[in-house]
C-alpha cells in the first residue's frame, strides 16, 4: 500500500496536470516550462565521489515540514510548579506528566524550567552538546502584532489564518500580504545559484513532491524520491532495456507539432536526469550511518547521500524540501490510558529518530557545520483541548539541528501559558512573537545572502527588529 506522504510522481499524472492547466497548445509549452521539474543534463565525468569531494564552502538547508500544524505546546513542556499548574489546567487530557519529560538546561532563562517530550530523546541529546536549538513562538506575520492591536481590528493580520492551505504557502512563500508567486526557498536559490558555477541539476532537491517552498522564477525545483531519481514506471531503470531505448530514441526524433515537441523535450530531459542521478548516487560510498526506516528517516538519507555527491553535480549550494504528514490531531493525540504515548507521540519519536541519524550522517560526511535542519509547519495548536486533540492556532516552536547551530538554548519569547492571556487571542493560540521573515532570514544569512540583498528573499524583512535571530554561527 502506498504511504499517505509519498507524493504522486507519475509522467501521466504530471502530464495531466499540465494539460489541464494549459490554454492551447502555446499555454501547454508555457506550462511546461513553469512546472519542469528538470535541470540540467550534462554528464559529471570523472568527478570524485566521497566526503573529501565535498566542497569546503559548500551550504546546503534542509527543510522539514511537518504537515498539518505540531503541537509544539506538548513539544516543548514546561516543569516549574505554577507554569505547569496553567499548563496542567488548560490541557487536561493532552498534558504530558511533568515526571516523563525530558529536562532541558537552555543557556538563558527567563525564570521558567522546561523539559521535552519523551519521544525527543535524540534532540534532547543534540540540545545538551549544542548542535539544536529551540525557536520560540514562530509565526507568520504582516508586521510585529501585540494583542492590543489583534483585537482593535486594524491591524494586518496574515489572511485565512487557521486555514491549513492558506498557513502552508504563507511559511512557505513569507509573503502573508499578497498573493505570493514564489517561495522564500526558491527566491533564495535564485539568487545564490551563481555559487553553483558548473551544476548538472537543480540546486533545489524536494524529497515530497512539488512545493511551494521552493518555487523560483530561474531556479526550478528537481523532485526526487527517497529510493532515486524518478524513472518511467517499467521502461527506465533497466526494467526493460530495449524498450528504455526506444523510448529515448523516440524523444530525441525531431516533432513538428509544437505539444510533440514540448513533450519530447521535457521527457527527453526528465529521463537523462534520472540517468544521471541514478548512475552518481550508484557510485557513492554507502553510508555508516543507520536511519530508521520512516517516512522521513528515508527522505533525510537520500538528503545525506545527495549532499555526498554534490561535488559529482558541481553544487555548492543545496536548498531541501522534506515533508511528512498527519500532525493534524484534532482527535487521538494522545492515548488516553498514557498521554507519553499515542499519534503525536508517534510522530515526533520519527522525527528525532530521522533527525539525529542525519545529523550523525553530516558528521561522517565532514559537514556537520557546512548543513543546517530545521522545522517548519502550518501553524501551532491550541493549548486547550478539544478532549481528543487540540485545535488550529498561530504561534508555534521549531527546531533547528546542525554543526553550526549555537545549540543549547532557546531562542525567541515563550508565550505565557495561560488561556486568555497577554499573548492568546482565544483558546491558547499564542499571537507570535517571532516571524517567519526573521527565522528564515537568520537561516539565508548563514546560507551566504548578505543584507543588502536579504529583501530579495525575504520582502517584509524591514518591517521586523531582529534579522537575525543568531542562532547560527
Amino acid at each position: 500500500m502506498k504511504s499517505p506522504d509519498a507524493p504522486d510522481l507519475s509522467r501521466r499524472r504530471f502530464i495531466g496536470q499540465a494539460c489541464c492547466a494549459a490554454v492551447g497548445a502555446t499555454g501547454f509549452l508555457s506550462s511546461l516550462a513553469s512546472l519542469r521539474l528538470i535541470g540540467a543534463a550534462a554528464n559529471p565525468a570523472g568527478q570524485a565521489i566521497g566526503p573529501s569531494a565535498t566542497a569546503g564552502d559548500y551550504k546546503a538547508l534542509v527543510c522539514l515540514f511537518l504537515q498539518g500544524g505540531n503541537d509544539a505546546n506538548n513539544l516543548i513542556v514546561p516543569t516549574d510548579t505554577a507554569t505547569y499548574a496553567a499548563y496542567l489546567a488548560a490541557r487536561t487530557t493532552l498534558a504530558l506528566p511533568v515526571a516523563g519529560v525530558l529536562p532541558i538546561a537552555p543557556r538563558t532563562s527567563d525564570g521558567r524550567s522546561w523539559g521535552l517530550h519523551p519521544s525527543l530523546a535524540g534532540i534532547q541529546g543534540l540540545f545538551g552538546s549544542g548542535q539544536a536549538a529551540l525557536l520560540a513562538n514562530v509565526g507568520t506575520l504582516v508586521q510585529p502584532t501585540t494583542l492590543t492591536q489583534y483585537k482593535s481590528g486594524k491591524t494586518p493580520l496574515p489572511p485565512q489564518l487557521f486555514s491549513h492551505s492558506d498557513q502552508q504557502v504563507q511559511w512557505q512563500s513569507s509573503v502573508p500580504d499578497k498573493v505570493p508567486t514564489t517561495g522564500w526557498g526558491g527566491r533564495l536559490a535564485d539568487l545564490v545559484n551563481a555559487f553553483n558555477s558548473n551544476n548538472q541539476i537543480s540546486m533545489s532537491v524536494s524529497l515530497a513532491g512539488t512545493n511551494f517552498f521552493q518555487v523560483g522564477k530561474q531556479v526550478s525545483q528537481y523532485a526526487i524520491s527517497p529510493g532515486g531519481a524518478v524513472t518511467f514506471s517499467g521502461t527506465t531503470g533497466g526494467n526493460n532495456p530495449l524498450r528504455y531505448a526506444a523510448q529515448k530514441d523516440l524523444f530525441a526524433q525531431g516533432q513538428g507539432a509544437l505539444f510533440d515537441a514540448a513533450f519530447a523535450g521535457i521527457s527527453s530531459g526528465a529521463i537523462a536526469n534520472s540517468d544521471l542521478v541514478n548512475t552518481v548516487l550508484a557510485g557513492a560510498p554507502a553510508l555508516a550511518t543507520a536511519f530508521p526506516n520512516t517516512s522521513l528517516g528515508n527522505q533525510l538519507k537520500m538528503v545525506a547521500r545527495l549532499i555526498s555527491t554534490s561535488a559529482a553535480f558541481g553544487l555548492k549550494r543545496q536548498v531541501f524540501f522534506c515533508q511528512v504528514g498527519g500532525y493534524d490531531l484534532h482527535a487521538a493525540q494522545v492515548d488516553p490510558a498514557n498521554p507519553l504515548a499515542g499519534s503525536h507521540a508517534t510522530l515526533l519519536t520519527q522525527l528525532s529518530q530521522a533527525l539525529t541519524a542525519f545529523y550523525a550522517a553530516t558528521v561522517e560526511l565532514g559537514v556537520a557545520s557546512q548543513v543546517t535542519a530545521f522545522t517548519a509547519s502550518d501553524f501551532g495548536r491550541t493549548l486547550s483541548s478539544n478532549g481528543d486533540g487540540s485545535d488550529h492556532g498561530w504561534g508555534n516552536h521549531q527546531l533547528v539541528v546542525g554543526g553550526a547551530v549555537k545549540g543549547g538554548d532557546i531562542y525567541g519569547a515563550m508565550p505565557v501559558l495561560t488561556v486568555n492571556g497577554p499573548d492568546d487571542t482565544g483558546r491558547g493560540r499564542w499571537i507570535p512573537t517571532t516571524s517567519v521573515d526573521e527565522y528564515s532570514g537568520t537561516l539565508a544569512t548563514w546560507f551566504g545572502v548578505s543584507g543588502t540583498d536579504l529583501p530579495a528573499v525575504l520582502p517584509n524583512i524591514s518591517r521586523f527588529a531582529h534579522p537575525n535571530l543568531g542562532f547560527l554561527a
